[in-house]
């Protein structure tokens, strides 16, 4: 069984700091930790690994020592709306709290050397920030207003909070009022603001567009292709040389189309189903073949990475590859002669894959589907061309299987409600309504998820005595133990019963979530259990994938919008033209691990400029509602009052605790409750309260709140009473026996 990176971390940092004044080499930390010579390529892998991490001290003829304890450590801060802030740390590890006086000049997401307090044994360590290494953001963007004798930016961002003077000479044409960037030019002194000048001028708040270009801005998000790179994008052509079309398997005849949203543009997968004489299905995944087109260290991949994936918006795309390749020549239009990277896997009824072949092809998809027209064929509201039927009924049939044996082997089923905002053509919010979940996405899932658990498989079976060859896998880490207790005590603080005791699976907590499906504490337990689980990560040693309870991932299936899915073309496809040796190890896992760790950070960057650009017009849609109440459910609770998912909209608002005048409150963190000292009124995680809409500020993203007088306590009141119901049928019940005997 091939061990995981994890476990050389935790062993190999163990085993040095137990005589951290020895140096050790390789191999001596093979035998101590009586790895097999099989396994031992990874280890020393992992220790070099390591070591460029910092997380051990590297000597001269390949020897390695524990680390001197530091008291200053170096890495990301991730502030808080509240005001304090804290040091990431690696997964496993507990981050570092920085108190809001011990910030000094660093904002969110710089990278940043914070110095260690002496910290009491049990408790959290805290620290301050000494030094800021690098800024993480560009610009800084605000509403611009006049002072007597300055101008200054108030910062969008709740998490940045102070303003920034800009000078009368720095305007750059900026006029009070207006939405701008600020790029900041001076700041050493954390007890005075920060100084800057105005980058870019984006509009008045009211402006169509302009709230989206703010938050493009604010993630430096780039709108346009630098013009190199959409020249050398124009010199591909759609016209395929002879000779490659001779090289490559040639499935132009074959049965196959494409199944999308209907805004969709950039087809990246096409599907094929074909019964066999033995009674079991060739089933075909098609990918676009990017790599073609894009070669690695070339100005359109170089451009690619950078940008690590494409960015969707509310109102927009912001593409990764150039609207040439990615809507054009990659993408799998229907009709047309298209090169494809196929992953053809013989599966049986049962939906076990028993052979495959993963090639180079060259198809010509059938039909474009949308999602919603295979489902109305399938609901019988739609006719569909003849030479469908059979395939798409046939794909309905072994999806459903597929995703039986996935949830019965232990999948984490996560089906929280996701918000769609509907825009008019001015950009206006028009309507919130719930992200259809359909069958027939569900089905181009699975044949995804298959199609990537297939190729890592191909992977393992390069492996030799020198171990795996290096690979771009898509992790995710067993749940941390701490986190995990906390959820149970979660559990048991709203009263639902479990069975999560002992060794933490994903087969335990998918059973768990099967029985409380259809509650009505499913949404804010599974919201609760998605903070409490490890993040998914593009890393180069397998350790599984927890939710989906593979034992190897990766991504094959989206090489036009995901850098990493490129990345594991060409390396299957060097693998499969050359092979691979214990030589070309060091140098092709650097690669792939820079690749990696780049798009981690812009799938982490793509990901939050998502949520702000709908959450900014969910805020505006809400501006209707001013005074309108609504019944919703509390999805957060702090020490500064409950945060309320509004139940018709799955937008969320704060109700502040200065606005809860009728009692004195105190938080409990690990119930997750506001308490009233007097009233004994409880607001618990998960309660159904109303509350009505006193504000709404797209600029901010804020919705403010308020509770509706006796809507809690008459629930309160109603509680008390069938406490004392049930205590009385108790005594009843007693006295009955008694008379019995």
């Amino acid at each position: 069984m091939k061990r995981k990176f994890t476990f050389y971390k935790k062993n190999i940092i163990k085993t040095l700091e137990a005589q951290p004044h020895r140096l050790f080499k390789t191999k001596e930390l093979a035998q101590l930790l009586k790895i097999a010579p099989a396994e031992y390529s990874e280890l020393r892998t992992a220790t070099r690994r390591l070591a460029d991490e910092n997380l051990i001290s590297k000597y001269k003829s390949n020897r390695f020592r524990a680390l001197k304890p530091s008291s200053v450590l170096e890495g990301k801060i991730e502030v808080k709306a509240q005001g304090f802030a804290f040091l990431l740390m690696p997964e496993g590890e507990e981050d570092i709290f920085i108190g809001p006086g011990n910030i000094g000049l660093a904002l969110d997401g710089d990278l940043v050397k914070v110095q260690l307090f002496a910290s009491a044994k049990g408790r959290r360590k805290e620290g301050r920030v000494v030094k800021v290494v690098e800024r993480q953001r560009r610009y800084i963007v605000g509403l611009l207003k006049q002072g007597k004798h300055y101008y200054y930016l108030v910062p969008d961002d709740p998490k940045i909070k102070r303003d920034i003077f800009v000078h009368e000479s720095d305007l750059n044409g900026a006029k009070e009022g207006q939405k701008v960037a600020v790029e900041i030019d001076y700041w050493e002194d954390e007890w005075m603001n920060p100084e800057g000048h105005v980058s870019t001028v984006l509009g008045y708040p009211g402006d169509v567009g302009v709230d989206v270009l703010s938050v493009v801005t604010a993630f430096n998000l780039p709108l346009t292709f630098p013009k190199k790179v959409e020249h050398e994008a124009a010199k591909r052509t759609a016209d395929i040389p002879q000779e490659v079309i001779n090289s490559r398997l040639d499935l132009r005849d074959q049965m196959c189309f494409t199944i999308d949203p209907p805004d969709a543009k950039d087809f990246d997968d096409a599907v094929s189903l074909e019964h066999l004489d033995s009674g079991n299905w060739q089933l075909g995944v098609h990918i676009a073949d990017v790599s073609y087109y894009v070669k690695q260290g070339d100005t359109v991949d170089t451009e690619a990475r950078e940008r690590g994936t494409s960015v969707y918006l509310v109102d927009r795309v912001i593409p990764m590859l150039p609207e040439h390749l990615s809507n054009t020549l990659c993408s799998l239009q229907p009709l047309k002669d298209r090169l494809a990277y196929s992953c053809i896997m013989e599966v049986t009824p049962a939906g076990d894959v028993i052979s495959y072949k993963i090639m180079e092809t060259v198809i010509r998809s059938k039909r474009r589907f949308t999602y919603q027209e295979v489902q109305k064929f399938w609901d019988n509201k739609k006719d569909i061309e003849p030479e469908f039927i059979e395939p798409l009924n046939a794909m309905a049939t072994l999806s459903r299987t597929l995703r039986h044996n996935r949830f019965r082997h232990g999948s984490l089923r996560f089906e929280t409600p996701e918000a769609q905002v509907i825009l008019d053509k001015k950009g206006v919010p028009v309507e919130i309504k719930r992200r259809e979940s359909l069958a027939s996405m569900q089905m181009i899932e699975e044949f995804m998820l298959l199609a990537n658990q297939t190729v890592t498989e191909y992977i393992e079976s390069l492996k030799t005595e020198y171990g795996t060859p290096p690979f771009v896998y898509r992790n995710h880490d067993k749940p941390d133990s701490k986190k995990m207790g906390e959820f149970i005590e979660f559990l048991g603080a709203i009263g639902v019963e479990h069975k999560l005791g002992g060794r933490m699976t994903s087969s335990k907590l998918s059973r768990f979530m099967n029985s409380i499906a259809g509650s009505d504490k499913e949404n804010i337990i599974q919201s609760i259990l998605l903070r409490s689980l490890m993040k998914a990560r593009y890393e180069t040693m397998n350790i599984g994938h927890f939710g989906l309870a593979f034992k190897r991932y990766t991504h094959f299936t989206s090489p036009i919008r995901r850098y990493p899915d490129l990345e594991v073309h060409r390396t299957l496809k060097n693998y499969m033209r050359h092979g691979w040796t214990e030589e070309k190890r060091e140098a092709l896992t650097k690669r792939i691990e820079d690749s990696c760790d780049q798009s981690n950070e812009r799938e982490l960057v793509a990901l939050s400029a998502e949520r702000a650009s709908i959450k900014m017009k969910k805020v505006e849609y809400m501006q209707a509602h001013l005074g309108d109440e609504f019944d919703g459910i509390i999805s957060g609770v702090v020490h500064f009052g409950l945060f309320v998912e509004l139940t018709d909209f799955l937008v969320e608002g704060l109700v502040h605790i200065s606005d809860l005048h009728d009692d004195i409150y105190e938080y409990d963190d690990k119930s997750y409750t506001l308490h009233g000292t007097t009233t004994g009124v409880k607001f618990r995680l998960g309660d159904n309260i109303r509350v009505k809409v006193v504000r709404a500020d797209p600029h901010e993203s804020v919705i403010d709140l308020l509770l509706i007088d006796g809507y809690k306590k008459k629930r309160v009141n109603k509680d008390k009473t069938n406490k004392k119901r049930k205590k009385n049928n108790k005594n009843r019940s007693k006295n009955h026996l008694k008379k019995k005997g």
